[in-house]
């Protein structure tokens, strides 16, 4: 089969070479304006000649000893002897030349006119600069142009064709194919187990959509994902994209906004167009309050505020649309609470999919993912890390990841180890170890006696949180710090919390027992003491004077408290007799320890960071087993002890502010 001919193209004329021919023609017009006159140079001698035989009428000196000199129309046919050149003969030929001296010149001109052969006027003038003038009519004119070119360009986002200012109202959204060979999938996001089952139902309606328009269903037009940042939302969205094998227009919100007035309007229907053309599709807008704020809180903008103008031709063309014309919008936001009512009433964003952060078994599965690049020690146990970062996104444990693979080369290893990934954790919780800081033996010995508190309160109290290591090498702003392996709980008791408190105040009550004066190395524990204290009378109803009450407020603008003066006096007497209480429990039991306490703080003075191992020798075996501690037992594996290294295994309490 023969292939087949393509017939080539012809060229599409381009205007731009139009205006280049006009100007080249305006330019020739202007420098050759005056037609009714032909020229020719000759040397100084000929022109005394010619004047000498009264061939000239009129002389123009020059300042830079140039002159023109014009010959009487019935003489020219004396001095042009060429023909061809008589016949382009104007009205007034004239003559150049160069002059040696001006004031010989003069001389002869005056000894011309003595001897009557020269009849005419003689000129001094400037020579004009055509080219200067030129220059300086045109160069104003191109210097606007390019100026008002270059800020249309930059304020319509970037150069090129899509740069200009007509198309600045164009949409910004990147379009993402069907066929690309880097499509993400539900295998490359770990975890969020709830999350991928809400979308999966938006999957399947773009792959067999038919399975739900037999039936009438409808399928939600608006999928919002809610959640802390880090957590995988935009990740998310690309998946159920990749899953669906359908183009995907991802932009951010901030790309509808800019300074013209009526481009976002105008973008997000140039959107919704490209979307119809490419359905059935997504569109995905991260960071949606940008736009999508609730419009009318803030009157003092005016009436014509353009994010309004936005989110009002959003509003519409998320109504305008089929119901089943197979465009389904993803958003993504971490500040739901600012959003506008109309923007998530039915019909719009159906759903309100929560992407919350993992927990263990969901974190597991987060590490095994962004291990999955990196050269790996036998010893590094995943279980151990994901019990180690609490709290912790799926973009903390990629951070994790990528600062343990860092250290690692730093140390010239061939493989990571988990060593490297207990001091990435410590890096990223506790900050950059300050192994300089210069401190006084007396410093140090408080700082010791503090965090030794710690940890003693933590070992004898049974809901406290399992103690992993203790350290006072300084880290970012902290002095020393606890590092604990907290359990994971859904719901906290009431004793669990005063536990805790009471852990946590073990540092203030060492210094005002073994050390005889307090110091504000304190400061942050007693910050989060108050704010635990207040939370546990104030919103969760467990005291005693003020029981099964809540005086939690979510009003949007609100200045008033939802209770009395007589209430809140009543609160702050409430939250400083239960701070009182746990702290007098924590010197009780220091007391009853204090030669345990003192070994621990001479340990820790001796060599700098000691872990559950040395506290259990001290103390002996902890009365109170958690979970946490049997796992992570089950997993430690023998640590040597380095006062130079802070060895961190758990997240930290600051104790040193």
């Amino acid at each position: 089969m023969s292939k087949e001919t393509k017939i080539p193209t012809p060229p599409r004329f381009n205007f731009l070479w139009l205006y280049i021919i006009a100007g080249a023609v305006l330019l020739f017009i202007y420098l050759n304006g005056d037609n009714s006159s032909k020229s020719k140079e000759v040397d100084y001698s000929q022109l005394k000649e010619y004047v000498s035989k009264g061939y000239i009428n009129e002389i123009k000196v020059f300042d830079n000893d140039e002159v023109e000199a014009y010959i009487i129309p019935d003489s020219a046919e004396y001095i042009f002897t060429d023909k061809q050149a008589q016949s382009r003969i104007g009205e007034r030929p004239m003559l150049v030349s160069q002059i040696g001296s001006k004031e010989k010149f003069e001389e002869f001109i005056d000894a011309q006119e003595a001897e009557g052969k020269f009849h005419g006027s003689v000129e001094y003038d400037k020579k004009p600069d055509y080219w200067g003038n030129l220059f300086w009519n045109i160069f104003p004119l191109i210097a606007f142009v390019g100026i008002w070119i270059f800020l249309m360009r930059r304020m319509s986002g970037g150069g090129g064709v899509q740069g200009n200012v007509f198309s600045v109202g164009k949409s910004k959204a990147k379009l993402f194919e069907k066929n690309d060979a880097n499509r993400i999938t539900f295998k490359d996001v770990a975890g969020q187990e709830g999350a991928k089952q809400e979308v999966q139902e938006i999957v399947d309606f773009l792959r067999n959509p038919q399975r739900y328009t037999e039936l009438g269903g409808k399928i939600p037009k608006g999928a919002l994902l809610v959640g802390p940042p880090g957590t995988g939302k935009t990740l998310l969205a690309k998946a159920v994209a990749g899953e669906a094998e359908v183009p995907f227009f991802s932009l951010s919100g901030s790309d509808f906004v800019e300074m013209f007035v009526g481009v976002g309007a105008s973008r997000v229907r140039d959107l919704f167009q490209q979307a119809k053309e490419k359905a059935p599709c997504i569109i995905f807008i991260d960071e949606i309050d940008a736009v999508g704020r609730a419009r009318g809180k803030n009157p003092s903008m005016g009436g014509n505020d353009e994010r309004e103008n936005t989110l009002n031709q959003l509003l519409t063309e998320m109504d305008g649309f089929g119901t089943n014309s197979g465009i389904i919008i993803m958003a993504a936001t971490n500040r739901v609470d600012i959003l506008d009512k109309a923007l998530l009433r039915a019909g719009r964003f159906d759903r309100q999919i929560h992407v919350d952060l993992p927990d263990l078994n969901e974190r597991k599965e987060v590490f095994g993912v962004h291990l999955r690049p990196l050269k790996l020690d036998i010893s590094v146990d995943i279980d151990l890390l994901a019990r180690q970062t609490p709290g912790f996104s799926g973009a903390d444990i990629a951070n994790v990841c990528n600062e343990a693979a860092l250290i690692a080369a730093r140390h010239n290893k061939s493989a990571v180890d988990k060593q490297d990934f207990l001091d990435a954790v410590d890096r990223i919780i506790g900050g950059l170890e300050k192994k300089t800081k210069i401190m006084t033996d007396k410093e140090k010995e408080t700082i010791a006696l503090h965090e030794a508190g710690h940890a003693t309160l933590s070992w004898f109290l049974e809901h406290a949180n399992p103690l992993i290591k203790v350290t006072i090498v300084p880290r970012g702003r902290a002095l020393g710090a606890a590092w604990y392996l907290p359990e994971e709980r859904q719901i906290t008791t009431k004793e669990q919390m005063l536990d805790e408190m009471c852990a946590i105040l073990g540092g203030r009550a060492a210094e005002e027992l073994f050390v005889g004066r307090i110091s504000t190395g304190a400061m942050n524990d007693l910050e989060r003491v108050t704010k635990q204290a207040y939370g546990m009378i104030a919103y969760a109803g467990m005291s005693e004077k003020l029981a099964n009450l809540c005086y939690y407020n979510n009003a949007d603008a609100t200045f008033q408290r939802p209770y009395s003066e007589k209430t809140a006096e009543l609160i702050d007497n409430e939250v400083k007799e239960m701070i009182r209480e746990q702290y007098e429990r924590a010197k009780s039991i220091l007391s009853k320890h204090s030669e345990g306490h003192r070994a621990l703080a001479n340990l820790l003075i001796e060599r700098e960071v000691i872990f559950a191992e040395d506290v259990e020798k001290i103390f002996g075996k902890r009365p109170w087993t958690s979970r946490s501690e049997e796992i992570f037992e089950k997993n430690e594996e023998t640590t040597t002890t380095d006062t130079n290294t802070n060895d961190s295994e758990a997240p930290a309490e600051e104790a040193q502010a």
